[in-house]
């Protein structure tokens, strides 16, 4: 049995984090041809959704996909978001989140395959401790840069 990766559930717990924080979720995604969003607002094959609850509805983070419909311009679309294509999850508020390597396009099989071929079962994420450097204060009070985590 192949094990399902530790993304989704970051994902999922990040979320929550956020909402039960009243702080607001965004996701971070790379786009392409697996992904459902509004092309006028994807700029450099990227695009930053607000997933909280007062912005989506019927939000399913599923371990593959996560789903959901919003409002863009005041027209509802549907939007369908790939796991693999998140790279990072934040308060908008607080910039605290967590980021994730993105896999190159196609290297998901290449993988599954290895994996498949392996016989050890070590952990493959490590989480990276946070930067305990504080930022220096900007100029003009700007907003906060966000502290993000990367999951490898």
């Amino acid at each position: 049995m192949n094990e399902i990766p530790t993304k989704p559930y970051l994902l999922r717990a990040l979320y929550e984090w956020c909402v039960d924080n009243g702080y607001t979720p965004h996701i971070a995604v790379r786009v392409d041809s697996r992904t459902q969003v509004p092309a006028e607002y994807v700029k450099n094959d990227e695009i930053t959704l607000n997933v909280g609850p007062g912005a989506v509805h019927k939000l399913q983070m599923g371990n593959e996909l996560i789903e959901f419909s919003a409002r863009f311009g005041g027209v509802a679309r549907q939007i369908s978001v790939p796991v693999t294509n998140v790279y990072a999850l934040y308060a908008r508020e607080t910039g605290h989140g967590m980021t994730f390597d993105l896999e190159p396009p196609g290297s998901a099989l290449q993988a599954k395959a290895k994996a498949e071929a392996e016989t050890s079962t070590a952990p493959s994420a490590v989480v990276q401790a946070p930067r305990t450097t504080p930022e220096p204060p900007r100029p003009g009070g700007g907003k906060p840069k966000p502290q993000l985590r990367r999951v490898k």
